[in-house]
């Protein structure tokens, strides 16, 4: 619980949470990572399953992770991408600091689009190095079935991480308003 004084004065309390792996003089706490594979078949996104303790499911998720001391948000999600997916690529865009859920946390990140050369032989059968607190199974889901792709695993007892699920609506509302 934390207090905070609202704009009549009063005092209020408030349930929070409060993340402390931040590095010290760094804004962000780590990256989320959108990974477009280009296949013969047209655009996919990477996304991964990761089982998550505090809601007790396993959630689909794009890759991401904590910031290092020291690294920047593109070598953090860079690195990621690598030790999570296997893949090799480069961070090409940064998004502004995003924040998980302020009426709850002060968790933030940057998503950062990585490019991914599907033609490097390092991406043709990529191999995670993942920590041994990571289980992580890697997919990739096509951009043009993202929204109806999320909502059957939704049906099948997934979670939905809201990365994921901002994406899909962001691919729904393009199509709808033809932007």
């Amino acid at each position: 619980m934390s207090s905070y004084t609202d704009p009549n004065g009063v005092e209020r309390t408030w349930e929070s949470a409060e993340r402390q792996t931040r590095p010290a003089n760094c804004e962000i706490d780590g990256v989320g990572i959108v990974t477009i594979l280009n296949k013969e078949t047209g655009p996919e996104l990477l996304l991964q399953k990761q089982y998550r303790p505090p809601i007790d499911k396993v959630v689909i998720e794009v890759p991401a992770g904590l910031i290092d001391p020291n690294e920047t948000v593109e070598e953090c999600a860079v690195r990621e991408l690598k030790e999570e997916t296997g893949y090799v690529g480069v961070a090409e865009q940064t998004s502004s600091v995003m924040y998980n859920d302020p009426g709850f946390c002060n968790t933030n990140l940057n998503m950062v689009h990585v490019r991914v050369d599907m033609s490097l032989p390092e991406n043709q059968n990529p191999k995670p190095q993942l920590e041994d607190n990571e289980f992580i199974e890697c997919f990739s889901v096509p951009l043009s079935s993202l929204f109806e792709d999320m909502k059957k695993l939704e049906r099948e007892g997934y979670a939905i991480d809201a990365r994921v699920g901002t994406i899909a609506e962001g691919i729904e509302l393009a199509k709808r308003f033809k932007l």
